[in-house]
């Protein structure tokens, strides 16, 4: 099978950058045709590109894998999905006044939304949020034929910084594709798990290793974004403060890691580490890990928090609370939060309908659900396209001039004397009787003649 429409994505995340390509079906139903992986070894900080050649390096990497199963064909473009320390939501309002015979037309919608487009701000705008209309001073969901003399526009922009977008062009050149667009993660990780009814009151907690994103909605609507450059990797730091390598010390908050206190009867409880100057495997007690898993866990969790107080959220109990990202998997983390956020807490999964069956198993691994995420808001083809070489331009040909009529030739025959016969064909003719007599008197006559006249006077 040959794949000439597909959308090739790459999370860049802390800990790991994720390569993936998908299609849609004719019911546009998103189906996960290959993903590859690639551990990000300190090229990704904070969700930032840190090292611009590495990265490269490694996105070259996780092309040809996914190439090496499109049967053939190459990737030509590729939308990258960004969750960096310094972006943030910010508001922008557009007015316009239509005058006392003014009404809310196709033309006026567009003008609002290109005069927001145009925006001139010194952070980077990376995504515009569909506005909240104000008519007249009032509150409209759909302001199109309404009469009015006045309409505001208020819009959410995602900032960051503009080395962002820097850095990921200097990516994709190194790479050798294009740029298909870049994706704000946060938001797509929203609209691949929250329903519409969801986003009437939610917050989306996404606890990444390098930094913790929390996006809150509001009556169907994105209210604010903003992003705490803690993520789980600092835990797998602090346990390596115990002398064990960065491998033994994720396996030991993977495995015994807890976001809350342990309880009495589990204080006495050992467990074995590997430690770095010796081989062999010591015992330590399994509260003192906690202690430090606990402390870290904590603090994340506060910072998250002071993203509501900061947008003015004092009552939680209207909202639901998600958390998603690998940092997720932790011990107890989802109770953490219920605590300190005094909501509900859910693990989400992905929506029916969004992706096939076959591939919900892989969209709902934390490790891979944010790049199925950047697949449904990605829409060009990514499919390199073969070049086509320019014709070269031929000679114009001639005009045929048409052949004129031949006129008719009268000719002349003129009756030519009939030519003599051939002597032999290289025969000798034979003589008859008489010739030969005679050629004979005739040459004696001509000797006698000769001896006559040759004498001396």
């Amino acid at each position: 099978m040959t794949y000439t429409d597909f959308i090739a994505v790459i999370d860049l995340g802390t800990s790991h950058i994720v390569g993936m390509v998908g299609t849609r079906k004719e019911n546009n139903v998103l189906s996960i045709m290959g993903y590859e992986t690639e551990k990000s070894e300190g090229c990704i900080r904070r969700g930032c590109i840190y090292n611009v050649e590495e990265t490269a390096n490694k996105i070259k990497r996780l092309v040809r894998k996914l190439e090496n199963k499109l049967n053939g064909n190459q990737i030509g473009k590729l939308y990258m999905g960004v969750s960096c320390k310094s972006m943030r939501t910010i508001d922008h309002t557009v007015s316009k006044v239509l005058g006392m015979d003014g009404e809310v037309t196709e033309g006026v919608l567009r003008q609002l939304d290109e005069e927001c487009r145009n925006y001139q701000s010194a952070m980077d705008v990376l995504d515009i949020s569909s506005p909240t209309y104000i008519i007249d001073g009032k509150e409209e969901k759909e302001p199109l034929g309404i009469a009015c003399s006045r309409i505001d526009a208020r819009y959410k922009l995602v900032i960051g910084q503009p080395s962002i977008r820097i850095s990921l062009q200097n990516v994709v050149e190194r790479v050798k594709v294009q740029l298909a667009g870049i994706i704000v993660s946060p938001l797509a990780l929203a609209d691949l798990i929250l329903s519409p009814e969801d986003k009437k009151a939610a917050i989306v907690v996404d606890f990444g290793a390098g930094v913790t994103s929390v996006s809150i909605f509001r009556n169907g609507r994105l209210w604010n974004l903003s992003v705490v450059p803690l993520g789980a990797d600092l835990i797998t730091r602090d346990i390596m403060s115990l002398k064990v390598s960065e491998m033994e010390a994720e396996r030991l908050k993977r495995t015994y890691g807890r976001a809350l206190s342990l309880s009495r009867d589990k204080k006495q409880e050992k467990i074995e580490i590997r430690k770095l100057d010796d081989f062999r495997m010591q015992e330590m007690s399994l509260y003192d890990l906690n202690e430090i898993v606990e402390a870290r866990s904590r603090e994340i969790v506060e910072n998250a928090f002071a993203r509501l107080a900061d947008v003015g959220i004092t009552k939680t109990s209207e909202f639901k609370t998600f958390i998603a990202g690998c940092g997720s998997n932790l011990g107890d983390l989802r109770e953490a939060v219920k605590q300190r956020f005094g909501t509900e807490v859910y693990f989400p999964l992905i929506r029916k309908g969004l992706i096939d069956n076959a591939a919900e198993m892989i969209a709902n691994n934390q490790e891979y659900t944010t790049a199925t995420a950047l697949l449904l808001w990605g829409k060009e083809n990514c499919v390199m396209k073969p070049k086509v070489e320019p014709k070269r331009p031929t000679p114009p040909t001639p005009p045929v001039e048409p052949e004129k009529p031949k006129e008719e030739e009268t000719t002349t025959t003129t009756q030519q004397p009939e030519p003599n016969p051939p002597i032999g064909n290289g025969k000798k003719k034979k003589g008859s009787f008489w010739g030969d007599w005679g050629r004979n008197l005739r040459g004696k006559v001509d000797d006698a003649a000769k001896g006559l006249f040759d004498g001396d006077f």
